[in-house]
């Protein structure tokens, strides 16, 4: 049926693409912005065809993990393993939605199709043999966090910027994008409870332990804050007044990671802790007004003596 193909294509996760915000709000920054039709069209544009592309890589994701979904308590009853998919209608919607975002993406810029092409590259990278990142350990969690920074950099174009933005924030992004997938896979570990059943399900938990991903999300956070401090202090001292808040929302993450049948295995649900959501609408809130208010006195920290 239809809703099956509509279903593993996963609209409801284009929440996710929520990460180009943050581009966009950098980029209104560094340049004069004038919002008018065509520029609120291109906006448009661009989420719909970051949209589709994301969408593109949940179909093969969905489908080409069936046989591994199984071993999952919850994920074995998810549409690809129950229904009977015809595998020429899934790739053929692949294409359809992978074609789409290009093709709009073109008619953005260069540098946007460009971004677009990759971002849907890394989504082949992850699911298709044989390469299949997602079951090699840690490797897994680096090459799906990046589509964090490849989503800021959408956002960063879609302001019609012709440069790219400063790396320490890329990387930055990139290794808290790896803290929350780390997360994930913590509260996922933790909640199959068998590592061999784990390992049926996840070819990469047949590396992990319930240690050593905890103690690759506090390796991902610390370097996640390193290149986000050499940001601030570089670009724009008085967004160090945010950095507790940031490191409240890391801890927080994890604590929630630890709760049983933690919902950070299903981030799209993440709106039901209505008390994180409210902070993380206040640290954004807090971010875009130190973009804008001048603090002379906070450069007290980067004086030589």
């Amino acid at each position: 049926m239809l809703k099956h193909y509509v279903r593993i294509a996963r609209p409801d996760h284009w929440f996710k693409n929520i990460f180009m915000l943050p581009g966009i709000v950098m980029g209104l920054y560094y340049t004069d912005f004038s919002l008018d039709n065509t520029s609120v069209l291109i906006l448009a544009a661009g989420i719909l065809a970051t949209c589709l592309i994301a969408s593109a890589n949940y179909v093969i994701n969905e489908f080409l993990d069936l046989e591994f979904d199984r071993f999952h308590p919850v994920k074995k009853y998810r549409t690809a393993v129950l229904a009977d998919l015809n595998a020429g209608i899934v790739y053929t919607e692949y294409t359809v939605l992978a074609l789409s975002g290009l093709v709009i993406s073109f008619y953005i810029s260069n540098e946007f199709f460009i971004t677009e092409l990759l971002f849907l590259f890394m989504g082949f990278l992850y699911n298709v043999k044989p390469f299949r990142t997602k079951d090699k350990a840690y490797l897994d969690v680096l090459t799906e966090s990046i589509n964090n920074p490849i989503r800021f950099i959408l956002g960063w174009l879609l302001i019609g910027i012709d440069f790219i933005p400063p790396s320490s924030i890329l990387v930055a992004y990139w290794m808290g994008g790896a803290f929350l997938m780390a997360t994930k896979r913590f509260a996922e570990y933790r909640f199959i409870g068998d590592p061999d059943l784990a390992g049926k399900y996840r070819q990469s938990f047949k590396r992990y332990t319930e240690n050593l991903l905890l103690v690759s999300t506090v390796f991902y956070a610390l370097c996640s804050s390193f290149f986000l401090a050499i940001f601030l202090i570089k670009h724009r001292i008085e967004l160090l007044i945010s950095f507790p808040f940031i490191a409240l929302l890391f801890t927080w993450y994890l604590d929630i990671g630890f709760e049983k049948d933690s919902i950070v295995q299903n981030p799209e649900k993440l709106y039901k802790k209505k008390g994180f959501v409210t902070f993380v609408v206040f640290l954004f809130i807090l971010l875009v007004l130190l973009l804008k208010i001048d603090i002379p006195s906070l450069n007290w920290f980067i004086k030589n003596y």
